[in-house]
């Protein structure tokens, strides 16, 4: 695994680690670690499935595209990381956050996971094998929401904006792409 895989991997989770700490600070029941288990879980398994599932999108639509690839990388990762620095700066409502339900943790798995769709279409854009990328985002997504209930139950509202990391380092490593493809160094 390269620092690349890494970053980017930690950079997807940064939504799901939001929600993660957000549920945390709503939870009132006791019973902290099998729920904990369960949204990491399913944030994981969600995201990890979605960047092979964009990976898979993108072999079929690579040879079109291939001339100007690393401006939709680019492009598509500096979408997905404006996105998160916006969305870390809202005020969100935790009433759909607090719900437990299984519909709802699916609802919320695939909403923020949407992201990783998008970078598994990068991937294949820059004919990078996805077995490696898909499993650590997946284990890193797991982690991070599992840790992101206690965290929430502990200290909550400090660490709320963390979302915005994550976009600052798409960006970043959407830059570092094009840069490298056009020949420029920063």
């Amino acid at each position: 695994m390269d620092a690349i895989t890494f970053l980017i991997a930690l950079s997807l989770a940064m939504d799901s680690f939001s929600v993660s700490i957000a549920r945390g600070l709503a939870i009132t029941r006791t019973r902290l670690f099998p729920e904990a288990l369960k949204v990491g879980f399913f944030f994981g398994s969600f995201q990890g499935l979605m960047v092979f599932i964009g990976w898979l999108t993108g072999l079929n639509i690579v040879d079109f595209i291939s001339g100007y690839d690393h401006w939709i990388a680019f492009g598509l990762l500096t979408l997905i990381g404006s996105r998160m620095i916006y969305e870390s700066t809202k005020t969100e409502s935790t009433k759909v956050v607090n719900s437990s339900s299984i519909f709802i943790l699916v609802i919320l798995s695939i909403a923020t996971s949407i992201d990783a769709l998008a970078v598994g279409l990068s991937y294949s854009l820059l004919e990078i094998t996805i077995v490696t990328p898909a499993i650590v985002t997946g284990f890193i997504t797991f982690s991070l929401s599992f840790s992101g209930l206690y965290i929430g139950k502990r200290i909550g509202r400090f660490v709320e904006k963390i979302g915005m990391l994550g976009g600052i380092l798409l960006i970043g490593l959407g830059i570092k792409i094009l840069t490298e493809h056009l020949g420029v160094f920063i």
